[in-house]
């Protein structure tokens, strides 16, 4: 149950205890399970806020309690991830634009854009999209986590130094059970999540030389957005 908890405790602001210095590949397992929580929550807070609001209003606060059910973790590691993958400068300096706190132009240009995507779809979208956003976003972290890092120390190093096959396996069972219930719309998305991860990671290697915890949060949101606009398509 530690490792529950430790991947409840650093991916949402719910108080879970966790031992930070046993940290461990092992609570990667657990991610998928950690955005079904906060996919549910978000479907509920959905349905509830649309009995009283218009669409788009109702949108708007669902993604601010998304930020706060997750702390903006991952929105801040989006913004650092723009700003250094998109300056056109050397690898070193981008890596050093990683561990700067202020934010960028390229930074706030894509946290502002991601933010009125995601209102926006969730205001014309599907809320099986919605339910499974979170789910895949988280996932595709443990997907991710199998390129190299690009650098050897921080926490994500502590938890790719442990991974193995089986935590990737057992995450991705974990994910493949909500996605075959939605049928093909839960296809189309686990698909394009697969496919952004893997180019946001070719990116990442081309550009940096791995991997950073910054890019694993640009995967997530961008996998979320992603999910959020196949559940736009008119094919449904």
């Amino acid at each position: 149950m530690n490792d529950l908890r430790t991947a409840l405790g650093l991916l949402t602001i719910f108080p879970a205890r966790y031992d930070a210095s046993r940290i461990s590949a092992r609570a990667m397992v657990w991610y998928p399970l950690v955005g079904l929580l906060i996919g549910a929550a978000l479907s509920a807070a959905n349905v509830l806020t649309r009995l009283v609001l218009p669409d788009l209003a109702a949108a708007v606060l669902v993604v601010a309690l998304w930020a706060i059910l997750t702390g903006g973790l991952h929105l801040d590691g989006f913004a650092d991830a723009c700003d250094a993958l998109f300056a056109a400068t050397t690898r070193e300096r981008r890596l050093e634009i990683l561990r700067d706190v202020h934010l960028g132009a390229f930074g706030a240009a894509g946290l502002i854009l991601l933010l009125m995507l995601k209102a926006a779809t969730l205001a014309n979208g599907s809320w099986a999209s919605l339910f499974l956003a979170p789910i895949l976003g988280r996932w595709a972290i443990v997907f991710a986590a199998t390129f190299p890092l690009a650098r050897r120390e921080g926490m994500a190093a502590m938890f790719v130094a442990g991974l193995t096959r089986r935590e990737i396996l057992i995450a991705t069972m974990l994910v493949a059970l909500p996605c075959g219930i939605f049928g093909w719309i839960g296809l189309a998305s686990f698909v394009v999540a697969i496919g952004l991860a893997l180019f946001i990671a070719r990116l990442g290697l081309n550009r940096l030389g791995g991997l950073t915890g910054d890019i694993y949060g640009m995967i997530c949101e961008s996998i979320e957005v992603a999910v959020l606009l196949v559940g736009c398509m008119p094919i449904w």
